[in-house]
């Protein structure tokens, strides 16, 4: 007997189509790597529909007043919150995640994040209007940009997707989202939802694989290109989006220093470190997986998040003692595996180290030690359960060390020293500074980072603006 698998089709002017010539891939359930679904495969063609699709509705939607948009953003952000369930069930088919951390963790934030850019749609402004020359009033007006084109990465496919089309639709902007390849399940479910509330061509998906998003990116419509990915994909939306100067908005990746001095609470440091670096599998772009640990405590540091992690629980989305579940598929498997078999003669693991299981691509929670500034696995995104520790010695080094990295999106500080914090956050050229916490994110708050991190921010008023333009218009008063 063999099971059927589910259909996913691409969302284009209010319509759930195939891809135009038919081609499809296999989505996979990274805790069983079983094939439970296929997607179409986006071609020029279906990029083309949903540009066109996106490019028909922009004029009606830039139109619509700020007490419009919000209004609809608050009543998709009511079905997704209604319909929470059937989001968690497909996200976790998507990626295998705890279920009951998906529902607590994932859903609410998200929901909150729609709702936030509902209200950021009413409080858009611009300097007063004024005259800076005799006869002359200027005005300045903020104006959404057009069509985005946009494209999410798979470790919160969800939450992404949000972050992405939520501030570009407040704006009053028409949007063509990609899902990653791995990841279109709940993706396609959104758009099912939001069918009934925004007008057609609004917001579009199109599945596909690195080839589709290259198209929509190279697409003469867009107005803008939007990533969550890589440094690598960043830089090549980068390039291609500057043969017709689009704009673009990049979140890559991540190296987050975690400097802990002598004088923090060190089992409170631990235990949330150790979530910090976990959660998700790691595969999170702020995770806190590069420690850096005062000297003085640096043996006793090290034995603890040990123990922590060999506490720390991985399984399948049903377990509910889990803290996280498998890699996303079995490159990324792979990828993780093969920094630990790479590891320098000098480094130790402290603990795990290695697969878990014959099935679905789990990795155990792993501490390394022992570890030099110029290490492969220092300088290079792991993006998984791996966190690793280093000794400094004093401030000055704490912070050589933390900046010698080409990332730059978050970082946290852990002491009772309130003007070591403020000095440490001063310095630390990331993005982000956590002081005794790391990874908390609210909405009102921009996330984005410098370097090879990117572009742009997330998030806050900062990240809605980033979906606007801004004109001067003068006019005369004679």
């Amino acid at each position: 007997m063999t099971t059927e698998l589910r259909r996913l089709r691409n969302y284009i002017g209010g319509e759930f189509k195939d891809a135009a010539d038919g081609r499809t891939t296999d989505v996979v359930n990274p805790a069983t790597g079983e094939v439970y679904a296929t997607a179409p495969l986006s071609g020029q063609a279906d990029v083309d529909a949903a540009m066109a699709a996106a490019a028909a509705a922009f004029p009606g939607w830039r139109d619509t007043t700020p007490a419009e948009r919000q209004k609809a953003l608050l009543a998709i952000a009511d079905a997704f919150e209604a319909r929470a369930e059937e989001l968690v069930a497909a996200e976790s088919e998507n990626t295998g995640k705890p279920l009951g951390l998906t529902a607590s963790e994932e859903l609410p934030p998200m929901v909150d994040q729609i709702r936030f850019f509902a209200g950021a749609a009413r409080m858009l402004e611009g300097r007063s209007a004024g005259e800076y020359m005799d006869g002359m009033t200027s005005i300045i007006r903020r104006e959404p940009v057009g069509v985005c084109a946009q494209v999410a990465p798979w470790n919160y496919p969800m939450m992404m997707a949000v972050w992405k089309f939520a501030p570009a639709i407040a704006a009053g902007n028409t949007v063509v989202l990609k899902p990653s390849d791995t990841t279109p399940a709940s993706t396609v479910l959104m758009a099912e939802i939001i069918d009934s509330i925004l007008p057609k061509g609004v917001f579009n998906v199109i599945c596909g694989d690195r080839e589709t998003g290259r198209m929509m990116v190279e697409h003469e419509t867009p107005a803008m290109a939007s990533i969550t990915g890589s440094v690598r994909a960043g830089m090549q939306v980068a390039e291609s989006a500057a043969k017709d100067v689009k704009r673009v908005h990049l979140e890559l990746g991540g190296k987050a220093p975690v400097v802990v001095f002598e004088d923090c609470d060190l089992a409170k440091a631990v235990e949330d470190i150790a979530v910090a670096g976990f959660f998700n599998a790691g595969q999170d772009c702020t995770a806190a997986t590069r420690v850096l640990v005062h000297e003085s405590i640096h043996d006793e540091f090290v034995a603890a998040l040990a123990k922590a992690a060999a506490d720390t629980k991985t399984g399948q989305p049903d377990d509910e003692d889990v803290l996280y579940g498998p890699l996303n598929n079995p490159n990324q498997l792979k990828q993780v595996a093969g920094f630990i078999e790479r590891l320098p003669a000098h480094a130790k693991v402290e603990a795990g180290g290695h697969q878990v299981g014959d099935k679905g691509y789990f990795y155990a929670p792993t501490v390394v030690s022992g570890l030099k500034q110029d290490d492969e696995i220092i300088q290079n995104e792991v993006f998984g359960p791996v966190i690793t520790v280093q000794s400094f010695t004093d401030e000055a080094q704490a912070l050589e060390y933390a900046n010698g990295v080409e990332y730059a999106l978050a970082s946290s500080v852990w002491t009772k020293d309130h003007g070591r914090a403020m000095r440490m956050s001063k310095n630390l050229d990331f993005g982000c500074v956590w002081i005794n916490t790391h990874i908390p994110l609210v909405a009102e708050m921009p996330h984005g980072g410098y370097k090879k991190s990117g572009y742009g921010k997330d998030l806050s008023a900062y990240g809605f603006e980033d979906y606007t333009r801004i004109k001067h218009v003068m006019t005369s008063l004679g």
